[in-house]
């Protein structure tokens, strides 16, 4: 049996704290039509989100990027790419080591990497090391700064660059060395694959912690963060 709103004078005229109001709500055929939605937009984005933000978009360059984060494996694939693609010099960015800094020689990722790159076979004189300031954030938008900088004071005449990161990170290092060097550099990005299954990285915890984190710092880059 319903009530309407009269039968309870007593609720209304004293309490004052409740009163009737007719909703509309969701039928178990609306529910289920709004969690279909839900499943299949997770499929695409599951299916859809690591090629995204693992692009690989490379162009005619003099100059080869890699960020002195990545790992040995990948530092050793791009050389391969430094030499197949004709590359004039590479150029290594990257922080200060947050660890173990006292036992070594190199102080910043940038010095570590260029390091590796000679005893792997390349001449020093084809690489040019450019540490990263000490920054809390953005720390992506002040490696291309320090970029900028140092080719602003040389006298090389360069015209593109392409990137080489490791896996997801490339499509938001290509969105902020693009909006920071364009129009006067172009840029161009290769993205090594992640040591993880990439078609199903929902399946490892590698995979989720990287597509996931990425995704968040990508849509950060793309809608919150303002250039230096």
């Amino acid at each position: 049996m319903k009530y309407a709103p009269e039968s309870f004078p007593k609720l209304q005229k004293l309490w004052g704290l409740v009163e009737y109001k007719p909703v509309w709500t969701l039928s178990l055929k609306g529910w289920l039509f709004i969690i279909s939605i839900l499943i299949i937009l997770g499929i695409i984005f599951m299916r859809t989100i690591h090629p995204f933000l693992a692009m690989n978009n490379p162009i005619k360059a003099e100059v080869l990027v890699i960020e002195g984060w990545v790992g040995d494996i990948v530092i050793k694939e791009a050389i391969t790419e430094f030499k197949q693609g004709n590359y004039q010099l590479i150029i290594t960015t990257g922080s200060p080591l947050g660890r173990g800094s006292f036992l070594r020689d190199y102080k910043n990722y940038a010095e570590l990497t260029a390091a590796t790159l000679m005893a792997l076979g390349i001449p020093k004189n084809k690489i040019i090391p450019i540490p990263t300031p000490v920054v809390n954030r953005d720390r992506t938008a002040a490696s291309v700064e320090a970029l900028k900088d140092w080719i602003t004071q040389s006298n090389l005449n360069i015209k593109a660059v392409n990137i080489y990161t490791y896996d997801v990170h490339s499509r938001r290092s290509w969105f902020v060395y693009k909006k920071m060097l364009n129009p006067k550099i172009q840029v161009g990005a290769i993205a090594h694959p992640g040591d993880y299954n990439t078609q199903q990285w929902w399946t490892s915890s590698l995979g989720v912690k990287s597509v996931l984190s990425e995704t968040i710092a990508y849509l950060y880059a793309r809608f919150f963060w303002k250039n230096l």
